[in-house]
């Protein structure tokens, strides 16, 4: 087990390292000068020298690469040119709200899954029907979801607001920066309620694809199961179907769900940074938004490494809960 989890740590940080070359590689071959963006384009050609000398921009090129790789490991990941602040505090800024809405949208999609995978091995009442729904909602683009749902849900039926993260005033800022969190340890419900609110529409949109990926995953591992000798074995004992799924088919099956689960999780920050641009949601998505035509590099940068380790940490996360969960992989794997 500890040659497993040295060697996924091993692989974790090289690709780290990786990611982080090719950043450096881009900024170098980017027309865009990092001196004048800083400094202007009407700045003297003394000011440039001065603060191409100051940035070490005139060391050997793997020199450069040392100091951005370290700079990155320490979290100095430059400055915005759009902002003038660094790009770390900007993230901090932004990020919390980005957060929110993905761990809301986690929670949606895992819930939608185990049912999707449930209902239809179990053959539960409606199951197709959830089916239907689930699986035509996976089809469309997040973007015309999200349209489809301000139209339904906002204009319609008035169930949600239409934008932003928060209507309440003075809403607490701390100590988390997630609204949901942050009002209950301040007793603030209005602004639980009203945040719940504002999350509700834009979490089902990024969920329902994720949703069905992981629900096919796990009940196709589920329906394999289901006939196996072990589950027939507890079926001659007089166990109820329920009890037989969850006590002993859902552990053998939840490890192919994982792996599904940690690549979705993954792909799940890139869909929140279209569906805050459909909901007005000021997360990393505006953030990007703002950055990409200014060519505001080291903001790129930033939040594509921050988005490329969050990826590789959490499916490393889920190689070492499965291994967990089923010591075998930890044996043919290490």
């Amino acid at each position: 087990m500890k040659t497993f989890v040295a060697s996924r740590l091993g692989a974790m940080a090289a690709i780290l390292i990786a990611l982080t070359g090719v950043m450096f590689v881009l900024q170098h071959v980017s027309p865009l000068d990092p001196v004048k963006a800083q400094l202007g384009a009407q700045a003297s050609a003394q000011a440039v020298a001065d603060r191409r000398e100051e940035l070490g921009l005139n060391e050997p090129v793997l020199v450069q690469f040392w100091h951005y790789l370290t700079n990155a490991v320490t979290g100095d990941l430059g400055t915005s040119y759009r902002t003038r602040h660094p790009v770390l505090s900007d993230l901090g800024s932004f990020l919390p709200a980005t957060l929110e809405l993905a761990l809301f949208g986690i929670a949606i999609a895992l819930v939608l899954a185990a049912l999707l995978a449930f209902s239809t091995t179990l053959k539960w009442p409606g199951a197709q029907v959830l089916r239907a729904v689930l699986f035509t909602g996976a089809a469309a683009p997040m973007f015309l979801l999200g349209i489809l749902g301000l139209i339904v849900f906002y204009q319609n039926l008035g169930w949600v607001p239409a934008n932003g993260r928060i209507a309440v005033p003075n809403p607490p800022t701390g100590p988390t920066g997630l609204l949901t969190v942050d009002g209950l340890v301040h007793g603030r419900f209005d602004v639980v309620v009203d945040a719940l609110q504002h999350l509700m529409l834009p979490a089902l949109v990024i969920a329902i694809a994720p949703a069905v990926a992981i629900g096919r995953v796990l009940r196709s591992s589920l329906m394999t199961d289901i006939d196996s000798d072990y589950a027939r074995t507890a079926r001659a004992k007089g166990l109820s179907e329920g009890r037989i799924m969850t006590r002993h088919v859902l552990r053998n099956s939840v490890g192919s769900a994982l792996s599904m689960t940690g690549l979705q999780v993954g792909l799940m920050f890139s869909g929140v940074l279209v569906v805050e641009q459909v909901f007005g949601w000021p997360g990393i998505g505006q953030y990007i938004a703002q950055s990409i035509p200014v060519a505001d590099f080291p903001a790129i940068a930033g939040v594509t490494l921050m988005l490329g380790a969050l990826y590789v940490v959490i499916n490393t996360a889920v190689d070492l809960l499965q291994a967990a969960a089923d010591p075998r992989i930890a044996a043919i794997g290490g």
